[in-house]
C-alpha cells in the first residue's frame, strides 16, 4: 500500500509538486488540519493549478483509490461540460500512459503544444473524479477542449455539503468505464480546485489519498 502524502510547503519530503498553467492565475494550497483531519486546504479565486505528485503504477498493479474531500459551498453557473464554465470546486486527478500514436489529429496538435508550454507532451489520457452541480453520479463527462480528459462524476448537488465524505474506487474499472478500453501505467495523480472559467471563488479541504497496489 502506497500512501500518497499530501504535506505541502518548505518542509514537504515527498515529490508533491504545484503544477502551475501557463496564463493562469494558480490557485492556492496550504497544509493544514481540519476537524481532526490531516488535510489540503485549496483555494481558487478566478484561479487553476493543480497540486501533483508523479509515480509510475505498471496497468497490471492497479487496484483500489481511497480519497476524501470536504466541500462548503458548488460553483454557481459551473459546468464541466462547457468551456467557458468548465470549473469544479474538487478534482482528484488520475494521468495515464498510453499509445499516443492513436491520438487523433487534434489531439496529436495539443500534446505538442502540451510540449511546447508544459516541457512534457499531454498524458494519454487522463481521469478525473469530480463533483457537479446537477449531472447524477456515473455521468461521464467529456472534456470540450480533448476527448483524452474525462471526468467521472462521484457527487452531485447541493445535498452532501459541508461535511467529510470518503470514497473508494477501483481504478482500472472506473477506467474503462471512462474510456471504454483498459488503462495503461498510471503516471501521476492530483488534487485541483478551479475557478478560472467562471471567474469565481471557492475553497475545499482534501483529505489523504490512499493507492493500493496489487
Amino acid at each position: 500500500m502506497s500512501q500518497l502524502n499530501q504535506t505541502v510547503g518548505a518542509e514537504s519530503l515527498l515529490p508533491w509538486q504545484h503544477q502551475h498553467f501557463p496564463g493562469k492565475q494558480a490557485s492556492e494550497y496550504q497544509s493544514v488540519r481540519h476537524e481532526g483531519r490531516a488535510a489540503v486546504l485549496a483555494r481558487a479565486e478566478s484561479a487553476a493549478s493543480m497540486l501533483r505528485q508523479t509515480l509510475t503504477v505498471p496497468s497490471a498493479e492497479l487496484r483500489q483509490l481511497q480519497f476524501s474531500w470536504q466541500v462548503p459551498a458548488l460553483i454557481a453557473h459551473a459546468d464541466m461540460a462547457l468551456r467557458h464554465a468548465d470549473d469544479s470546486p474538487v478534482r482528484l486527478v488520475m494521468l495515464f500512459d498510453g499509445d499516443r500514436n492513436k491520438f487523433s489529429m487534434k489531439n496529436a496538435m495539443l500534446s505538442e503544444l502540451a510540449q511546447t508550454m508544459t516541457g512534457e507532451p499531454m498524458p494519454y489520457a487522463t481521469l478525473m473524479y469530480v463533483w457537479c452541480n446537477t449531472r447524477a453520479p456515473g455521468t461521464v463527462i467529456i472534456n470540450p477542449r480533448t476527448d483524452r480528459i474525462r471526468k467521472l462524476v462521484v457527487e452531485s448537488g447541493a445535498g452532501r455539503l459541508n461535511q467529510w465524505l470518503d470514497y473508494q474506487r477501483d481504478i482500472a474499472a472506473d477506467f474503462e468505464k471512462t474510456f471504454g478500453e483498459p488503462p495503461g501505467a498510471l503516471l501521476g495523480v492530483g488534487l485541483m480546485t478551479d475557478t478560472d472559467n467562471t471567474r469565481s471563488n471557492a475553497h475545499a479541504w482534501y483529505g489523504p489519498v490512499t493507492l493500493t497496489k496489487r
